[in-house]
């Protein structure tokens, strides 16, 4: 293929915040140089929209109802069938995306991003979701996840040989702080009396953030929380309750260039997640690319391979205030160390880490489909690039 026809057939779409969501947007937008790529995804509304966002075509199909995360879409089956592209790229986990598929069954070369687990109810699971995406992944020409851990999830056990490691990647002509976000930053490090611990997420129940309030009491430092969600009011009262006043912070949503000044005025980014729904954490690609040490959690997925323990940050055991506290207790007490781990992740990040090594990956594994789609499998799965 010369200029492939890409199709991402994804969940939302930015301005929507959301991990996956940020890296449908940096692949669409980072294979415009050598594909013809576009978004297929849902919207809460019920109007279907077409619009054209950073040269990037992205149809918007409207939903009759939303039941918790999912946004129903009679008519996503439709606009699949109509699809024209090379590759179809379905990015999970997205039930209504599975059955859209299932129902239309395109006759396009199917790659499926495997971004994170589904964690329900298993008799749920087994019962609804897994046929889904088994008939996907059956016929998919290639599974992707973002890290070598996710190569033994147990849902893709019987699919690893076509199973390929491509890491997620930042652009990093968003991160190159202007003047004023430098600025902004020294002032918010000259407003700040103590060290400043950041977290940076959704406020749901498996980011952890009640893990990270019950760590502070005694630690000489203050926390800043970014995001909303719905733990925002009990996570605030837990945080009245140990008396932590003042030291902790809830900012709410906070974008663009505010953001990166904090993550430039940080001590340390937390990310205490306690189940493997946190697959990879993009956070910590943003605040490791400041140079900034993460002390994250070691939940089984790829994590603690994106931060690596003693190297670019620390990493400890979930839902343990008492090693949380330990760990921040020790980088707050050791600005040298803070120092070396920060530079060491920010090199991290450059080698491995950018849209454009992700979207290269992309590229050759497109044109591997393209060549060869019904070629043996192999018998190993591989890291792309």
């Amino acid at each position: 293929m010369t200029r492939p026809r890409v199709l991402h057939f994804g969940k939302y779409y930015p301005p929507h915040k959301g991990g996956i969501e940020t890296v449908v947007e940096t692949l669409c937008r980072g294979e415009k140089r050598w594909a013809e790529t576009q978004a297929l995804v849902t919207r809460r509304e019920r109007s279907t929209v077409f619009e054209v966002i950073d040269d990037v075509p992205v149809r918007r199909v409207g939903s009759a109802a939303t039941v918790g995360a999912v946004s129903i879409a009679p008519t996503l089956p439709m606009w699949l069938a109509r699809a024209d592209a090379d590759i179809l790229v379905l990015h999970e986990p997205n039930p209504m995306a599975l059955l859209a598929y299932c129902l239309a069954r395109p006759a396009i070369p199917l790659v499926v991003w495997y971004h994170s687990e589904v964690i329900r109810p298993r008799w749920k699971y087994r019962l609804v979701y897994q046929p889904l995406l088994d008939f996907a992944l059956r016929r998919a020409a290639r599974v992707v996840v973002a890290s070598p851990p996710m190569l033994d999830v147990e849902a893709l056990a019987p699919y690893r040989a076509k199973c390929v490691v491509v890491p997620y990647g930042l652009p990093l002509e968003r991160y190159s702080p202007a003047p004023a976000v430098l600025a902004r930053a020294d002032a918010l490090r000259v407003e700040a009396v103590r060290p400043t611990l950041l977290f940076v997420g959704r406020l749901v129940r498996y980011k952890g953030v009640e893990v990270l309030l019950r760590a502070m009491p005694g630690l000489d430092a203050d926390a800043v929380v970014i995001g909303d969600g719905p733990c925002r009011a009990s996570l605030e009262s837990v945080a009245r309750e140990l008396g932590l006043g003042a030291r902790v912070r809830f900012l709410g949503e906070v974008e663009g260039d505010e953001l990166l000044a904090w993550y430039h005025a940080c001590d340390v980014l937390v990310l205490p997640s306690i189940t493997r729904q946190e697959a990879f954490g993009m956070v910590q690609l943003e605040a490791m690319l400041c140079a900034r040490p993460v002390v994250s959690t070691e939940v089984g997925t790829g994590v603690s391979w994106v931060n690596q323990h003693e190297r670019t940050g620390l990493v400890v055991r979930p839902g343990d205030p008492r090693e949380l506290h330990h760990a921040l207790a020790r980088l707050i007490g050791d600005t040298v160390m803070r120092r070396r781990l920060g530079d060491a992740a920010r090199a991290r990040v450059l080698e491995h880490f950018t849209a454009e090594t992700m979207c290269n990956a992309t590229r050759l594994l497109y044109r591997d489909i393209g060549k060869a789609t019904s070629s043996p499998a192999r018998t190993e799965p591989a890291i792309a690039g």
